[in-house]
């Protein structure tokens, strides 16, 4: 039953924040057909924001897979689901019983301290459970002792993740109704950081000049499709016709098979900004509940795609720029006596696309591309760091991928060293 409650409800974004939209229309005492619809709607909108998702993931993973055979690239490709699905077997229990006791620690710390935000992105609390009480496992702590310090370094994170970069979140919204609730904040951080201090917020990524017979590449979904086909006409060619018409397409001719994808991507991309704008528009008047009667002003800690609608532009843009850094620090890590990190494109796009949109936010298109280069160094250094930690558990060749994985990773791993 635990089981059930943790992945099935808890684990499930869309039913996670369902849930809080039902709580919080039924503390404002609405009408039947109002909490049925705001619920109904809230959930609908995260269930398209996951089908992006999934078709997005679905496009990089062709790319990936003509990336790796067009560069012979071999190396370790960060992915927090890989490494999660692989630890349950070992830390199932514990994970599940951090991440239910972490969720009521950060409603507590909402309540009573500052740092009023409702972490909501279900599946990264997942992850970091897993984290946690996977590094936690070599400490000596009892069951009890580990889920109790785990449920607390939880509960922090998930309130203090979004405090950190809610300054920023401000200036890219325009407003104080939403926070970003997302296990790659340090990175976000750092972004805007580059951003404000290397980048020119006068000259933002939306307001790109482009003569009218470019007119149509205003369009950012069409600007999307475009760049992306000649990314995957380029490791198309590289890759070869055989292989890719053999081992991906289905025998459907491979420059057809990349123009597909490539428009498939951006069709993707369209299908989170929809679902993004659907979910905000139902999820803060029924988060006003909560806010009245539980939480005073609390606010809504959403997955990162909230802020794609804000800058489209900046989206791809910072993708790209964090997807250059993440090859160029393939070459950088051996020198370190690092792992090499192959880049993953889907780390690289969710949180290149937002650290493109807080880069631009304090520093325009300069920003936007600093400020994600500097992203796609820190999803490369720190999952390269965080390996030997995981390698000792038993994890090979695998590793956590947005940058608050590697930072909570390391530190406890390090924390632990110093008192055992």
């Amino acid at each position: 039953m635990l089981d059930i409650i943790m992945k099935d409800i808890l684990g499930t974004p869309a039913i996670l924040v369902g849930l809080f939209a039902l709580l919080g229309l039924l503390l404002q005492k609405k009408s039947i057909s109002d909490v049925v619809s705001g619920t109904l709607k809230t959930i609908m909108g995260f269930i398209i924001l996951g089908a992006g998702a999934t078709v997005v993931s679905g496009s990089l993973d062709f790319f990936g897979k003509m990336f790796e055979k067009a560069f012979h690239i071999q190396g370790v490709v960060p992915n927090n689901e890989v490494i999660v699905a692989v630890a349950q077997n070992a830390f199932g229990t514990e994970t599940a019983l951090i991440m239910l006791f972490g969720m009521i620690v950060n409603i507590i710390l909402a309540r009573f301290t500052p740092f009023k935000y409702i972490f909501l992105t279900g599946h990264h609390t997942l992850f970091l459970s897993c984290l946690i009480a996977s590094v936690l496992s070599v400490s000596g702590l009892s069951s009890l002792a580990l889920v109790l310090i785990g449920s607390i370094i939880l509960g922090l994170w998930m309130v203090l993740s979004p405090a950190i970069i809610q300054p920023y979140v401000r200036q890219v919204t325009g407003s104080d109704d939403i926070a970003v609730g997302h296990f790659g904040s340090i990175g976000y951080l750092v972004s805007a950081f580059v951003g404000k201090h290397l980048g020119n917020k006068q000259k933002t990524t939306e307001e790109v000049k482009v003569p009218k017979s470019l007119g149509f590449l205003r369009d950012s979904s069409v600007a999307v499709a475009l760049t992306m086909a000649i990314m995957f006409f380029v490791v198309t060619l590289f890759a070869g016709q055989h292989y890719v018409e053999t081992k991906l397409s289905g025998g459907t001719n491979f420059i057809v098979f990349a123009i597909i994808q490539s428009i498939t991507f951006a069709g993707g991309v369209y299908i989170i900004l929809s679902g993004v704008r659907m979910v905000i528009a139902e999820i803060v008047p029924s988060f006003k509940g909560i806010a009245d009667k539980i939480v005073p002003n609390a606010k809504p800690a959403l997955d990162v795609p909230a802020v794609f609608p804000f800058a489209p532009n900046a989206v791809i843009i910072g993708f790209l720029s964090s997807f250059v850094a993440g090859l160029i620090s393939m070459a950088l890590l051996p020198l370190f006596g690092l792992a090499v990190i192959v880049p993953g494109l889907v780390p690289h796009f969710f949180t290149g696309a937002a650290a493109g949109v807080f880069g631009n936010a304090t520093g325009g298109r300069r920003g936007a591309i600093l400020g994600a280069f500097a992203n796609g160094l820190i999803i490369s250094f720190l999952p390269a760091l965080l390996l030997p930690v995981l390698s000792g558990l038993g994890f090979e060749n695998t590793t956590f991928g947005d940058a608050d994985f590697g930072f909570i990773g390391i530190i406890l791993s390090f924390i632990i060293k110093l008192f055992t």
